[in-house]
C-alpha cells in the first residue's frame, strides 16, 4: 500500500518518536513500528486518528494524491454514509455482492456488513476499492463530499 513512508515522514517532520505515536494510539512501540514498515496493516480507525492528528487526508496517506488535505473534511468516519457510498459504487460498476467479494478476496457477507454500516471497512479492502475504481477514500468514508473520484 505504501502508507508507511508517509506516516514516517509526517512523524519525523514533527520530531516525534515511534514511542510518542504509539503512546497516543495506545500501542507499544513495536506494534506501531510494524504499521510504519507495513509488516502489518494499520486498522482504519487508527489511520483516521493519525490523519486527524497530522491534519492530512486518508487519500494522502494511502498515496492516492499529493494534496495533503481537503478544505471541508470531517474528522469522523461515517459508517452509514460509507456503507451507502460503497453500495452506490458497487451498483455503478454493476457488481453483485458476490462479485465484489471475489475481487477483494472476502465473502459477500463481509461486503454486506460494510454496506449496512455495521462494520468499518478493513484498510486493505478500502485501498483495493479506491485503487481499482479511482474513488477517494475520504469520499467513500463520508469524510468529504467532493471530490468523489481521484484524478
Amino acid at each position: 500500500m505504501n502508507y508507511g513512508t508517509r506516516l514516517e515522514e509526517l512523524r519525523e517532520n514533527q520530531n516525534l518518536s515511534l514511542q510518542d505515536i504509539s503512546k497516543m494510539l495506545g500501542f507499544d512501540k513495536d506494534t506501531y513500528g510494524k504499521f510504519e514498515r507495513e509488516y502489518t496493516t494499520i486498522p482504519l480507525i487508527h489511520l483516521n486518528t493519525l490523519c486527524n492528528y497530522f491534519k492530512v487526508s486518508i487519500d494522502y496517506i494511502l498515496g492516492f494524491t499529493s494534496k495533503k488535505k481537503y478544505q471541508k473534511i470531517k474528522e469522523d468516519i461515517d459508517l452509514k454514509i460509507a456503507g451507502m457510498r460503497l453500495k452506490e459504487l458497487r451498483k455503478e460498476n454493476k457488481l453483485t455482492l458476490i462479485k465484489l467479494g471475489n475481487i477483494l478476496g472476502c465473502s459477500y457477507g463481509t461486503i454486506a456488513s460494510y454496506e449496512s454500516g455495521k462494520q468499518l471497512i478493513a484498510t486493505h479492502f478500502l485501498y483495493q476499492i479506491c485503487k481499482n475504481y479511482n474513488i477517494s477514500a475520504d469520499y467513500l468514508l463520508g469524510k468529504i463530499d467532493e471530490p468523489k473520484y481521484l484524478k
